[in-house]
């Protein structure tokens, strides 16, 4: 029987046989025996290879990398301290930082994602972080993910909401918008070029993309362009090929697939109006906030100007809680601070019960997002694989960056008006894309920059 490792080998050797063990050698020299004792200690054990001092794998000595529920939570965390500017800049942050820098998604999942998010009630760049984390870490990640982007937000929210009852009137925020807002104007610019990339595959997305952004710039409402790109585009696909897939094509829509993807907007219709009721007769109590403020994160689609009218309507003139000055400083405040513009709910709930309206308020908002997006999220991925659906999801994507153009070309004219913010912008955009400086970094930057220039 051939021996393997043993001193037999390093005295027997040739310049013929196998080469020398490295192993072998060692040993030899180690026990400092001549050629010729070499043999007789080949029966003594060999010393052991690895010392008893060192780490031995997998004894937990050396930390793994972290758990992917721990990365989401840091991640949104931090994104929810920094992600200023809107629904637009939180998407483009949110892109920088999943798909470029951690790719925890492709691009094209991102768009579908996104897409989804258009299509359903409430606050859209929550929703894609809740969607977001639960791609990357399941069920836990789609409850860490929203909570970690909203808790930073709320924090602070409630902390403005103290000052405001305890002071009258709001932190001055104009020196650090104006620093901030060509910094996020940037951000949204390299998420506009990369997913642009993506979603335009052909001719006929890249005009209906052009087609959409005419439409909301004359005045369309929002979701009826989403809506109408979504199915101008099926009509078309389906015209230039041939017709619906054949029945035996694994590409051809399920009626399970199409039937639920209605169902998040069945619940958002008809969740609230069983709800208004039981909330227009009721007087002002934790349930009937959370109720008023359930109901508005349930239907409410569009910007914050729309949130502005649902609250006005709910707060102000049905129910007399609030004043429009108070509630105009409510919307001012979800949209200078970090995180979701949602956020004026805590603001709101601050002033009518402390901290208690604060919490109760902001579950109320936020609370249809997450339901949402557990009914949706799994039927993106069955829509993509849809011929049909597909198609409709496609120009969904288009039309969603076409609002993003939209909000861009708004956010310049208001972030680019002297010489100074035009510096920054173009500074911001050498760091972003020549030098891949994270966006959170370089909009806190332009807030410290903002801050000590005003």
């Amino acid at each position: 029987m051939p021996h393997h490792g043993t001193f037999d080998d390093a005295v027997n050797f040739t310049p013929a046989a196998t080469p020398r063990s490295d192993t072998a050698m060692g040993r030899a020299r180690a026990l400092d025996l001549p050629n010729g004792n070499a043999q007789a200690a080949a029966t003594e054990p060999a010393p052991p290879t690895m010392p008893a001092t060192e780490p031995r794998p997998g004894s937990g000595d050396v930390p793994g990398p972290p758990k992917p529920v721990v990365e989401v939570a840091l991640l949104f965390l931090r994104l929810g301290l920094t992600a200023f500017g809107g629904p637009a800049a939180h998407i483009a942050m949110l892109e920088d930082e999943v798909v470029r820098r951690r790719k925890w998604v492709t691009s094209e999942e991102f768009l579908d994602l996104l897409g989804a998010t258009n299509l359903i009630p409430g606050p859209n760049s929550t929703e894609l972080a809740i969607h977001l984390g639960h791609r990357r870490a399941g069920w836990l990640g789609w409850a860490v993910g929203g909570l970690a982007f909203i808790l930073p937000a709320m924090l602070l929210v409630m902390g403005i909401a103290w000052a405001y009852v305890r002071f009258g009137n709001l932190p001055r925020a104009e020196g650090l918008l104006l620093g901030v807002k060509p910094v996020i104007l940037v951000v949204i610019l390299q998420a506009l070029t990369g997913l642009g990339r993506k979603a335009v595959k052909n001719r006929m997305l890249g005009v209906a993309g052009l087609a959409a952004a005419g439409l909301v710039l004359a005045g369309a409402d929002e979701l009826v362009v989403l809506f109408g790109t979504g199915a101008a585009v099926t009509l078309a696909s389906r015209l230039f090929h041939g017709g619906p897939t054949s029945p035996g094509d694994d590409r051809a829509p399920r009626r399970n697939d199409i039937g639920a993807g209605g169902l998040p907007l069945a619940a958002a219709a008809g969740v609230p109006t069983a709800l208004a009721g039981a909330a227009a007769t009721s007087a002002f109590g934790l349930a009937p906030l959370f109720w008023v403020f359930l109901k508005i994160g349930s239907v409410l689609f569009g910007s914050g100007y729309v949130l502005l009218a649902f609250m006005q309507a709910d707060l102000v003139d049905a129910r007399g809680w609030l004043t429009e000055a108070q509630l105009v400083d409510a919307i001012a405040v979800g949209q200078f601070t970090p995180g979701p513009i949602f956020t004026a709910a805590t603001f709101v709930g601050f002033l009518l019960d402390g901290v208690p309206g604060a919490l109760v308020a902001t579950a109320g908002i936020f609370l249809p997002a997450f339901v949402f997006v557990a009914l949706s999220g799994p039927l993106v991925p069955r829509l993509r694989a849809s011929r049909v659906a597909g198609w409709f999801l496609d120009g969904v994507n288009v039309a969603s960056l076409a609002l993003m153009a939209v909000v861009a070309l708004q956010l310049g004219r208001l972030a680019i008006t002297n010489v100074p913010t035009a510096a920054l912008a173009i500074v911001s955009g050498v760091l972003l894309f020549r030098y891949r400086v994270n966006s959170a970094w370089l909009v806190l930057g332009g807030a410290l920059v903002g801050l000590a220039t005003n």
